[in-house]
């Protein structure tokens, strides 16, 4: 039987993120993705311009359907939210759908190259760690990461060897985890290599064991919708069985391509990364090929 994913997040019409993202890169991990959207938007925010229509209060009446229905997931998935009411709405969620054979994967979406989001608030904050809290995974960048645990990004930012930023984002993602969050996987650890002096950006995956580092030449843009592409093959890899090392670099190489694409051909970054032609490499078979 296919396994199935909760994907609770927005839709956008342009951008290339949020549940566009998802539900393509999870389809073709050969895995069901099932949307519960919280808005749709006719373009992401990162646009001059854009419409949103919240589901906040619609959210129910769609999970409460799938209640009736006695539907079983074998992952949840949740990204950008509008502020805490959602973040309620999705902690109700889990109240019916979260089982002992569910994962719950997280994506706190609040900020990114030390800025918080406009809808960055305390209360959002507060909600987000108590959800963070129940997470079997989460996939914060830096910034995020520091939000969480209370650090200064600043501090973090005057870094640039690669073996002191993965010292202390390890370090922050254990503290993280005394709080009950299971597994972290930091993105976006940018540092320069030692011996070329190439930019580099790095992912860090932290279990209660183990530490995995990868990390790809920094291409030079940052996109639309790269980090939900992640978080998106992170996901698809949790459900059908990939270890979190082998998923983090799946995704990873993934996404190198899409974004070498992307700059040659000059895409506006609002518009986010051609990936399309690149879902192959998630299919059950490539991986099995390798």
């Amino acid at each position: 039987m296919t396994k199935k994913i909760a994907v609770i997040n927005d839709l956008s019409g342009f951008g290339k993120c949020s549940l566009t993202a998802a539900i393509s890169a999870i389809a073709a991990m050969g895995v069901q993705p099932c949307p519960l959207p919280t808005a749709v938007l006719s373009a992401q925010t990162g646009y001059p311009n854009y419409y949103c229509d919240d589901y906040t209060d619609r959210m129910e009446l769609i999970y409460k359907e799938w209640e009736k229905m006695q539907v079983h997931f074998d992952g949840i998935y949740t990204g950008f939210m509008s502020g805490e009411h959602q973040i309620r709405k999705v902690l109700e969620f889990l109240d019916i759908f979260y089982e002992k054979d569910t994962f719950l994967l997280v994506d706190p979406v609040m900020g990114d190259n030390g800025n918080r989001y406009p809808i960055f608030t305390s209360e959002l904050v507060a909600e987000m760690k108590s959800l963070v809290s129940r997470a079997d995974i989460i996939t914060p960048n830096l910034t995020e990461l520091c939000l969480l645990t209370g650090t200064d990004y600043h501090m973090i930012k005057v870094m640039t060897e690669e073996k002191h930023l993965v010292t202390v984002a390890e370090q922050m993602a254990r503290n993280l985890m005394t709080g009950g969050t299971k597994e972290v996987l930091v993105t976006g650890i940018r540092f320069a290599d030692e011996e070329s002096g190439q930019e580099m950006m790095g992912n860090l995956a932290v279990t209660e064991k183990n530490v995995s580092f990868s990390a790809f030449p920094f291409i030079g843009e940052s996109f639309s919708g790269t980090g939900d592409l992640f978080a998106s093959v992170i996901a698809g890899g949790r459900a059908r069985g990939d270890s979190l090392p082998d998923a983090m670099k799946l995704a990873g190489e993934m996404i190198e391509q899409a974004i070498r694409d992307s700059v040659k051909n000059h895409v506006p970054r609002n518009d986010g990364v051609d990936y399309e032609k690149y879902l192959w490499m998630l299919g059950e078979k490539n991986r099995l090929d390798q």
